[in-house]
C-alpha cells in the first residue's frame, strides 16, 4: 500500500505531526510505502519561499497581524483567494499523484487537503483522503472540500462536535488528539530526573514553555512566567526556551 503524507512549512507543528505519523506507520506496519512531501514547496517553490518568509516575519514582529489573517481566512475575500489559488496549484500536484499513485493521502495542513479534495471532486484521483487537523480549535479552511474527504482526525471531542455541526458524517470524524512523537510514550524514572536537575520531590513541578516556533506571543509568555515566579509559592519551575 502506498501512502503520501502532505505537510506545509508554516510553523513546525504541521511537519512534526507528519513526521510522527510517518514514524508510526513505518514502525508498526511493514507492508507500507510511505512518502513525506511538502506540498507547497512541490507545487510552487518560489511562492512557498515568499509566503513562509512572510509568515516568519509576521509571527516574530506582528503576531496580532498574523492572528487577524488567521481568523479572516475562514471567510470573505481572503478565504476565496486561498481556495481559488489552491485549485490552480492542484494541477501541478496532480502530476506527482499520478506518478506515485497512492492508496491513501494524509494531509497535516489544510492546503494539502484542499488541493486533493478538489482533484477528487474533478475525478482526477480516487485515493482515500485523510485530514489531520493540527489545531486545537476548528478553522473552516480545514473543511474546504469536506464532502470529498474520507476521514478527519481532530484534537478533542469539541472539535468533533463542530465538524458534525457542519454536516460532516460523524463516522468520518475521529477524536484522536494531535499526533506526537513516540518519545513522549517512553518510561522514565521520576526521581532520577528530579535529581539530575537538582529539583525536590516534595514540591509541585511546573513545566513551562510556549511562544511557538517563531516566538508568537513572546511578551505575554514572559509576563506569565514572571507571575508564576513572583506570586506562587511552593512550586518549582522547569522553563524551556529557544
Amino acid at each position: 500500500m502506498k501512502i503520501v503524507i502532505f505537510y506545509a512549512s508554516y510553523g513546525g507543528g504541521h511537519l512534526n505531526a507528519a513526521k510522527s505519523i510517518e514514524a508510526c506507520l513505518n514502525k508498526n506496519y511493514g507492508n507500507l510505502d510511505v512518502e513525506l512531501i511538502d506540498c507547497m514547496k512541490y507545487v510552487n517553490l518560489a511562492l512557498e519561499k515568499l509566503t513562509t518568509s512572510a509568515y516568519r516575519q509576521m509571527a516574530k514582529k506582528m503576531p496580532w497581524a498574523w492572528g487577524r489573517i488567521y481568523n479572516d481566512s475562514q471567510k470573505g475575500p481572503l478565504a476565496h483567494i486561498t481556495s481559488r489559488s489552491n485549485k490552480i496549484m492542484a494541477i501541478k500536484l496532480l502530476q506527482l499523484l499520478r506518478k506515485i499513485n497512492p492508496d491513501i493521502i494524509i494531509s497535516t495542513h489544510p492546503f494539502g487537503s484542499q488541493m486533493c479534495s478538489y482533484l477528487k471532486r474533478k475525478g482526477k484521483i480516487d485515493a482515500k483522503i485523510a485530514t489531520i487537523l493540527t489545531d486545537f480549535a476548528p478553522h473552516d479552511q480545514w473543511l474546504i472540500g469536506k464532502d470529498y474527504t474520507d476521514y478527519f482526525f481532530v484534537a478533542h471531542d469539541k472539535m468533533k462536535e463542530y465538524l458534525v455541526s457542519k454536516n460532516i458524517d460523524e463516522d468520518k470524524v475521529f477524536s484522536t488528539g494531535i499526533p506526537i512523537s513516540d518519545r513522549f510514550l517512553a518510561d522514565y524514572n521520576r526521581d532520577d530526573i528530579l535529581n539530575s536537575f537538582g529539583l525536590s520531590n516534595n514540591l509541585k513541578t511546573v513545566l513551562f514553555f510556549g511562544g511557538g516556533e517563531f516566538g508568537l506571543g513572546k511578551t505575554r509568555t514572559v509576563e506569565i512566567f514572571e507571575s508564576l515566579v513572583h506570586y506562587i509559592d511552593n512550586i518549582q519551575i522547569v522553563a524551556i526556551s529557544r
